[in-house]
Formats: structure tokens, sequence, C-alpha cells
């Protein structure tokens, strides 16, 4: 029931991200949900995607450092508490949570080095900006 998580070790620097997704796309790997994080001057990038083997492959023939790993992929119901719920199971099997991210694949967030240039450059483009008042709404995910 595991799901395939990829990682890779980025330089963080314009562009580097796309470049990996660029290559998903050129080979039909779709990225079905995904976490980005800086240490500084490197990041980590995780993905969760249809043809994780694939993608592996195509990292790798890119010289990428990357990795892959098992991860537990949980559905939800959109309600105060189940997130706390499901880490109270875990915490009291002795299991440590080392990270999660969510795999909602049609709203991302992405934190820029600026977000009001960031958002300007978005809103002429047929991408749809998503506000905290429409995450705030009770039923906003079927």
């Amino acid at each position: 029931m595991a799901v395939s998580q990829i990682s890779v070790f980025l330089e963080n620097q314009p562009g580097r991200l796309m470049k990996v997704l660029d290559s998903f796309e050129a080979a039909g790997v779709n990225v079905r949900g995904y976490s980005a994080s800086d240490t500084g001057d490197y990041g980590i990038a995780r993905f969760i995607l249809d043809k994780p083997d694939v993608a592996l492959d195509v990292l790798r023939r890119r010289g990428c450092a990357a990795t892959q790993a098992q991860v537990v992929c949980i559905r939800l119901p959109d309600k105060p508490g189940e997130l706390a719920r499901v880490t109270r199971i875990i915490a009291e099997a002795g299991i440590n949570v080392l990270y999660s991210y969510s795999l909602i694949s049609t709203i991302i967030a992405i934190h820029v080095d600026d977000t009001a240039s960031a958002e300007a450059a978005l809103r002429h483009q047929p991408i749809e900006l998503v506000s905290q008042d429409e995450i705030s709404e009770t039923i906003w995910m079927v």
C-alpha cells in the first residue's frame, strides 16, 4: 500500500525546479503531489508521481542527486481534527513523523522571494490564483 516518493537535491537557483519538471513532462511523467523546501543554498524537492521509476531513471541520466523512498498516503475527510487524529495514532504507535505534505495537485502553494511580483506575473496568464478566503471556505475541494 505504500507509495513511491522521489526526492531530488537541487541548487537553490531560479530554474532548477523547472528543469526537473520539464524532464518529467518530456518523459510523460505526471506530478500527483510535491513539496519543495530550502536549506539555504540547496533544497529538496519531493514528488509523488504516476511513474516514479521512469522519473528516477530520467533524473539519474541527467546527473541529478535523487533517491526513492516509500511513504504512506492518507485521504482525510475535510473537517477539523482529522490530521490531528491521524498523527495521534502514529505517535501512540511510537512512530515519528519525519515530514509530511499534501497531494492536492490542483492547488499548489509556492513560497517565492517576491510574492507581489509573482502574483503580478501570474495574474495575466491562464492561471487561477487562489485567495485566503477561498481556502477558508468550508467546502472547497471534492
